[in-house]
């Protein structure tokens, strides 16, 4: 669960380095663009122009908004890949270090997922899984 996790915040940030499928990794970039098109043009909207254009400059394709993304939003994506998997041995059994158990829940007290498989790069993950 914890190297799927990792792969999902690789896909959304634009960093998955396995697609083998040129066109079916054409697609799922440009749905993601369109994605974060979205969310930015929200973005604008809600907040002054120029402050989201110093943060995010002219990119196309959106990949500091993405990681922006992951970053605010991994704790709900842990949990909607998770809670169906109670008393999973894929991820850590204990939190804040080993004073409180995860044992049969799909997280730590603070919501923060129980791995950080998402920080480390792909090919590096993948030294661990071959």
């Amino acid at each position: 669960i914890a190297r799927s996790f990792a792969d999902i915040g690789d896909i959304i940030r634009g960093k998955d380095l396995y697609i083998r499928n040129k066109r079916e990794k054409r697609r799922l970039e440009d749905n993601l663009k369109e994605i974060f098109k979205k969310i930015y043009e929200e973005l604008i909207k809600k907040k002054t122009k120029g402050e989201i254009e110093e943060r995010y400059g002219n990119d196309p394709d959106f990949f500091k908004l993405r990681e922006d993304w992951w970053n605010n939003n991994r704790k709900m994506v842990w949990y909607a890949i998770t809670c169906g998997a109670g008393g999973s041995h894929y991820f850590r059994r204990t939190c804040n270090g080993g004073n409180s158990s995860t044992r049969n829940q799909c997280r730590c007290i603070s919501g923060d997922p129980p791995t950080y498989f998402d920080y480390v790069p792909q090919y590096l993950r993948w030294f661990d899984e071959w």
